[in-house]
């Protein structure tokens, strides 16, 4: 295993982990970052959603199981997200394997949602078309009304996945675009990275 001495350190997910605990207070959305998966025939996709964990293992995101980017994930299970802060002036792509958390794990991120964002879990039947906003309202009214008091219980179709990191790529932004950049991967015995030029 070899790491560059100038690296920002041995652990790159453990690096991300800082470098976004870091800008907690200072970063507009210190847990956007851009999801990209693929169709069966390689169509690239790309949206944001927000990170909910970071580990040893990779990161984690919550989503509805039929949405697009679920059946990409279904189809093709391998994704690569991209974190950038342009307060700390870093960028972090994460690349690898995607698997579904367990329900377990999915239920216990559901329970501590806010119960509006629960209900919209519920209600919207993710990038399928809606005929107008009253059809979306109508189902959060329906859901709102089927849960009155009581707890509201994760759909089924709404859960976790985890990017197993395999690939993490480190940015930090220099002067005169000289960017500093490590490129890691895992192997059977830990990380090792290497320099990059900008």
């Amino acid at each position: 295993m070899s790491i560059p001495d100038d690296a920002p350190g041995p652990d790159p997910l453990a690096v991300f982990a800082a470098w976004r605990e870091e800008v907690r207070a200072e970063a507009a959305e210190p847990d956007a970052v851009a999801l990209a998966t693929s169709s069966p025939d390689g169509a690239p996709s790309v949206r944001f959603v927000l990170l909910r964990g970071i580990s040893a293992d990779g990161v984690r995101f919550f989503t509805n199981y039929r949405s697009r980017k679920g059946g990409e994930l279904e189809s093709n299970p391998r994704a690569s997200i991209a974190w950038f802060c342009s307060a700390s002036r870093r960028q972090v792509r994460v690349a690898g394997a995607v698997a579904r958390v367990s329900a377990a794990d999915s239920d216990r991120y559901f329970a501590s949602r806010d119960r509006g964002h629960q209900l919209g879990a519920h209600a919207s039947a993710q990038s399928e078309p809606l005929r107008d906003r009253a059809e979306l309202e109508g189902a959060y009214a329906a859901a709102a009304a089927r849960f009155e008091g009581r707890e509201v219980e994760r759909p089924a179709h709404w859960g976790g996945y985890e990017l197993r990191a395999s690939a993490v790529e480190l940015w930090l932004q220099r002067d005169d675009r000289l960017h500093d950049r490590f490129a890691y991967v895992r192997g059977p015995d830990g990380w090792s990275a290497v320099r990059l030029a900008p």
